[in-house]
C-alpha cells in the first residue's frame, strides 16, 4: 500500500500556512526538524494526543505535502520533506521552525520536551 503524496509543484503554500496554523502539527513539525534524517514512527508522537488525533493531524501534515509517509511493514514513519519545502518555498520551513521554538512551552505537554523552556 502506498499513501498519496503531493508533488512538488502541488504543494500550496496557502494550504501549508493553514495546515501549519495548528499547534499539535506545528509542534509536530518542529520535532521533526529537531530529529531530521531520522524516520520518526507514528508512536513517537504519542505525546502530542490520542492515536485516532494523531492519524487526523498526521494525514493533514501529508497531504500537505509538508511530511512523507513511509508504509514499512506494520509501522508508518514519518519524515519532514525538507528539500521538496525549500525548493518550492526557499527559506520558509526554517523560518517556521524558528518561530515555534519561540512559542511559549507550557501549550504543550511537559512530557514531550520539544520546545525550549522560556
Amino acid at each position: 500500500m502506498i499513501l498519496p503524496h503531493p508533488s512538488i509543484d502541488q504543494i500550496d503554500l496557502a494550504n501549508v500556512l493553514a495546515v501549519l496554523g495548528d499547534q499539535t502539527r506545528l509542534a509536530i513539525v518542529g520535532y521533526l526538524a529537531r530529529n531530521e534524517g531520522v524516520p520518526m514512527n507514528c508512536s513517537q508522537f504519542l505525546d502530542f494526543g490520542s492515536r485516532t488525533n494523531l492519524s487526523y493531524h498526521l494525514a493533514k501534515l501529508r497531504e500537505a505535502g509538508i511530511t512523507r509517509t513511509e508504509i514499512s511493514g506494520t509501522s508508518r514513519l514519518i519524515s519532514l520533506r525538507r528539500a521538496d519545502l525549500d525548493q518550492r518555498f526557499p527559506g520558509l520551513l526554517d523560518s517556521i521552525v524558528a518561530a515555534a521554538a519561540e512559542t511559549p512551552a507550557e501549550q504543550f505537554s511537559e512530557t514531550t520536551d520539544l520546545l525550549p523552556r522560556l
